[in-house]
């Protein structure tokens, strides 16, 4: 490689400082972000100023007090497609990070629009909300949600179903709209998908470009969901304080409302899962693969770590090995938690409709009761379905690469 000559990089790349040694790179428009040590940002600031390759060379020596391979490390930015190969390339997709996943960003509402709504004043509004609907809860225990009660409005289960489903998609959906519009308020891009979190299916928001900010800028847009639930569950319970104890049935369908909003908040506090608040967590720590290196070390712990395994977990960064110490044992104990939320907020609920189902399924097609029932069972269990679904498809996947791997390594071995 000519030391003479010039490397273009990509135009959005963006280079964010991570603590006094290293740096976080990445192209926020596909996604893409690495840690690297400081003077590899000193390399991408010479070469984004259109300093020759010698030039670069001789800056990133005097920071570092020692040479650096400068062709080894442009090689490494062509790898993670950090390179602008060519002014006419197409713009390149993000990548995906979900099943179901939208392909471009969204950019569709200003940045000035929204951002008077996470402000100072905004999140203190949002923080009343909480510590209100915690007030009445503590207040009034009569309010707290019962699943046994709440979710059946109506005598008639089906129209029950019928009454509180669409609003749980409703509800899903503002949560991430808040995510979107908290990364807008930032100026940054962000996408929906779909995914699931072991047997639950969920709707998500894809905040990679986050990591092109400082590290303090990115607790806004994690924490918009929440902020959004809150008020929604605040008026909900300001809705049900109005309405007396005898609401009727606005009073009943608030309840049933309110008992959604809680277990989705549930959901997102559990911070062993990939939830609002683990991104939050992972924030705070300054972890970069917190996830995987806990994978790593619960296989060590077990003594299934392969030899590669072993070289990506001695590699890993040092904020990760800290925290995955205690958050491996927090994830094998969270399986305790999701069993308690499920069985205890979830299982009545859908025993009381599949049961209510079952009777008319039991009619036959011919019947109209069949239908009926089926289809409300159907708004049930369709998004558990569909997690599984994608469970299972995602296992195989798994198990077809692991066959590929054996066979490959077989044929290397009589060749």
């Amino acid at each position: 490689m000519d030391t003479e000559t010039t490397v273009r990089l990509s135009p959005t790349l963006s280079v964010v400082p991570e603590g006094e040694d290293e740096v976080l790179v990445g192209d926020p428009a596909t996604g893409t972000f690495v840690t690297i040590p400081a003077v590899g940002g000193v390399v991408i600031a010479a070469l984004q100023r259109g300093a020759t390759l010698a030039e670069t060379a001789a800056e990133a020596e005097a920071f570092a007090g020692q040479p650096v391979n400068i062709p080894s490390f442009v090689e490494t930015l062509r790898e993670l497609g950090f390179l602008a190969e060519d002014a006419d390339d197409a713009p390149q997709e993000p990548v995906r990070n979900a099943p179901i996943q939208a392909r471009r960003w969204l950019t569709a509402v200003r940045q000035e629009t929204v951002r008077p709504f996470f402000g100072p004043v905004a999140w203190a509004c949002y923080a009343a909300c909480l510590l209100f609907a915690v007030g009445v809860f503590a207040v009034r225990p009569g309010m707290v949600p019962d699943p046994s009660e709440d979710p059946f409005v109506f005598d008639d289960i089906g129209l029950s179903a019928l009454a509180w489903v669409p609003f749980v998609w409703f509800t899903a959906a503002s949560h991430e709209l808040g995510h979107w519009l908290g990364a807008r308020a930032l100026g940054i891009q962000a996408r929906f998908g779909i995914d699931r979190r072991m047997v639950n299916l969920v709707f998500e928001t894809d905040l990679t470009q986050l990591w092109t900010l400082p590290r303090r800028q990115r607790y806004g847009p994690l924490l918009a969901g929440l902020a959004v639930d809150s008020v929604l569950l605040a008026a909900l319970l300001a809705g049900r304080l109005l309405a007396g104890d005898d609401g009727g049935v606005l009073g009943s369908l608030l309840a049933a409302w309110a008992f959604i909003k809680v277990v989705q908040m549930l959901w997102q506090s559990m911070v062993f899962l990939r939830t609002d608040l683990y991104a939050v967590l992972v924030n705070a720590l300054g972890c970069r693969n917190l996830w995987r290196v806990k994978s790593l070390m619960l296989r060590r712990a077990f003594g299934r770590l392969t030899p590669e395994q072993a070289e990506e977990l001695a590699e890993a960064s040092e904020a990760d090995l800290r925290a995955g110490r205690w958050f491996r044992w927090l994830w094998v104990g969270g399986f305790l938690g999701v069993a308690a939320w499920f069985g205890l907020l979830l299982v009545p609920i859908f025993a009381e409709v599949l049961g209510w189902a079952a009777d008319g399924v039991a009619e036959g097609p011919l019947d109209a009761s069949f239908w009926y029932r089926l289809v409300c069972a159907g708004l049930l269990i369709g998004p558990e379905s569909l997690a599984l679904a994608l469970a299972a498809r995602e296992y195989a996947q798994r198990y077809a690469a692991r066959r590929a791997r054996r066979a490959a390594g077989r044929a290397t071995t009589r060749a």
